[in-house]
């Protein structure tokens, strides 16, 4: 039974020396269930929480991380009717003139992958 000796990450600093340490592990490419790999799976594990509480990354426009997915996968606006509704729609959407309905940020989200949160921000259109 191997022992693996990690402290907490509780500060930029500690973020950053786990994310070195991480490199150095992965360049050593340890063996599956070895102390080595242990260790790369508990200082992953703790960055990864770490991230989860300190993430001043700013959720992406959902507009442009639609853009994206359709740059990225060659799809047409004809492509997002199906989670949109028809060409009409797709375009006003596309071209900011109408925002998502909950059902078709639950399509985006459940087919798409496309998070809730991105479709929760500052920049959402105000109930009259």
């Amino acid at each position: 039974m191997s022992t693996v000796t990690v402290t907490p990450i509780k500060t930029a600093l500690d973020y950053q020396n786990a994310l070195k340490r991480i490199d150095e592990l992965l360049i050593l490419d340890p063996t599956p269930y070895s102390e080595l790999d242990d260790e790369l799976d508990v200082i992953s594990t703790l960055v990864h929480a770490y991230e989860q509480t300190h993430n001043d990354i700013p959720n992406p426009d959902p507009i442009d991380a639609i853009k994206y997915l359709m740059e990225e996968n060659g799809w047409k606006n004809k492509d997002l009717e199906q989670f949109i509704g028809p060409k009409s729609r797709v375009s006003e959407i596309l071209n900011r003139k109408r925002y998502f309905t909950l059902q078709q940020i639950h399509n985006l989200h459940k087919h798409l992958g496309l998070p809730l949160e991105i479709f929760i921000n500052e920049k959402m259109p105000q109930a009259a």
